[in-house]
């Protein structure tokens, strides 16, 4: 496993533009991480195939992100595994199977004692965190292997290598992405990676959630998409099975 390093700098920066244009696939896209990174990502040239539960949402990241005609966003949830088989089968239709993957799409129970929290609380966190991302990977590792190459990139958190109280069903999922992911590294074939990356401590709804007015205190999505951008851009094979943070 490679040691951390840092989200920004110039010799990320240099990797990230050596490689040319590429195609991204980032679920949760319509807000919060996913929306910022998948305009930062459309700034710079590179094409986005994007998916979250809102159509209202996707129609306005549409109209704000650089060339629409180049992206792919649509409406698709990620707790769905024939919601995805469409999403791929869809992608491969329009010859937009991704290079790199950012399964971003996850959600947080509302702070409680875990013997407090409500079933279908737990099960959304479960659903969304951990099956969303492993049904993404069910549908998109194998084009991805097809073409020999691409990079995985599951969103992690801080508290996926750690814990807190009062979202224990988030630290669970979490620390499940940190395991699935380290797994999956150790069974693909050359020419792919899989990399669990925290995104930092960022000021979201999420935050918000846990932390209520403290979250602004903390950086936005707007300061955190250039470095998030630049550093998953210069993902290599040499990364895989890496635990990373923007």
């Amino acid at each position: 496993m490679t040691a951390p390093k840092p989200g920004g700098g110039a010799a990320a920066a240099a990797r990230a533009a050596a490689a040319g244009p590429r195609t991204v696939l980032i679920t949760g896209v319509s807000r919060g991480l996913g929306r910022a990174l998948a305009l930062e990502l459309a700034r710079r040239g590179h094409a986005v195939v994007g998916c979250g539960r809102s159509a209202e949402h996707l129609r306005s990241l549409e109209a704000e992100i650089t060339s629409p005609s180049r992206h792919f966003l649509t409406v698709a949830d990620v707790r769905s595994d024939s919601s995805v088989a469409e999403l791929a089968k869809a992608a491969v239709e329009r010859k937009q199977v991704p290079d790199v993957i950012v399964n971003n799409a996850g959600t947080i129970n509302k702070n409680n004692k875990t013997w407090n929290v409500p079933a279908e609380d737990f099960d959304m966190v479960v659903d969304t965190n951990i099956k969303g991302t492993a049904n993404v990977l069910r549908h998109f590792v194998p084009l991805m292997i097809e073409k020999r190459h691409g990079i995985i990139v599951n969103l992690s958190s801080g508290w996926g290598r750690s814990a807190a109280a009062e979202v224990a069903p988030y630290c669970a999922s979490k620390w499940a992405i940190e395991g699935l992911t380290r797994s999956l590294a150790k069974e693909l074939p050359p020419g792919l990676a899989a990399i669990a990356l925290s995104p930092g401590v960022v000021n979201t709804d999420m935050l918000t959630s846990c932390f209520g007015s403290s979250a602004a205190l903390y950086q936005t999505t707007e300061t955190w998409a250039p470095k998030a951008a630049t550093m998953i851009l210069s993902l290599s094979l040499d990364d895989n099975g890496a635990s990373l943070t923007v």
